[in-house]
């Protein structure tokens, strides 16, 4: 897999970023959203002034007061409205602008659902509890679909009226594996790109503690155990129709 380098912008792009409490890293984040993009921040009740920051720098703010990764990435896919969506985390660990050619790759018609694997970018960036819980996580995932991904990561891109069809149910930290075990079951090509993982700003809400990393864990698990469903409304394709 390559490095994936950024080009000009597609248009007709929403950008999710669930927020809780990412005041200090808004800024950077929304700054690096590609031009004519929307940014939809989903302010997961933060205490921080985060809504305020982000409609002050023109985004698009979404509340969402149910706590979870899966209820705000879900609220702000039902409040998209581009025709390609895409996700990431709000908390200046990742770029969105290399978001770009995941874009051009759905639009092209190379993949249903592109996304990013992790690369820690020095020291101390991914905690080794948390890496070792995405390898398990991987092999499990292999294991239920026979996709050969490396990392289950928050920075991806599909098809807006696809992503629905697949009828998500998770709103906890299990939201990110359904969508990828639900696009497997319904035949979509799912492809990952190496992405850098830089250093967050504060402390993660998930994986900064073992305990945190296990509830995320179990959240998975539970979605690996669910029986295979393949929405009718995905059958012709995530492409509109066509089929492989």
């Amino acid at each position: 897999m390559k490095t994936v380098m950024t080009s000009s912008a597609p248009e007709d792009v929403d950008v999710v970023l669930p927020c809780l409490n990412e005041a200090e890293a808004l800024p950077w984040v929304l700054d690096r959203i590609p031009p004519g993009w929307r940014a939809l921040v989903v302010d997961n009740s933060s205490t921080d002034g985060s809504a305020d920051i982000a409609r002050e720098l023109g985004a698009t703010v979404v509340h969402e007061p149910r706590r979870g990764f899966g209820a705000a990435g879900h609220a702000g896919l039902t409040a998209a409205s581009a025709e390609t969506v895409c996700f990431c985390d709000c908390d200046a660990s990742l770029d969105p602008a290399l978001l770009v050619p995941f874009v051009r790759e759905v639009r092209g018609g190379e993949a249903d659902l592109v996304l990013g694997r992790r690369r820690s970018q020095g020291r101390g960036v991914w905690p080794a509890h948390a890496r070792a819980g995405n390898i398990a996580l991987a092999l499990m995932l292999r294991r239920r679909t026979g996709l050969r991904l490396h990392d289950l990561g928050p920075l991806r891109a599909a098809r807006r009226e696809a992503l629905l069809a697949l009828g998500l149910t998770d709103r906890r930290s299990g939201y990110p594996l359904q969508m990828v075990v639900r696009a497997a079951d319904a035949g979509w090509r799912v492809t990952e790109h190496d992405v850098p993982y830089l250093p967050r700003s504060g402390a993660s809400k998930v994986t900064g503690t073992w305990r945190g990393t296990w509830q995320a864990v179990r959240d998975m698990s539970r979605v690996l155990a669910e029986q295979p469903v393949t929405p009718a409304a995905t059958a012709a394709r995530a492409r509109g129709g066509t089929r492989r």
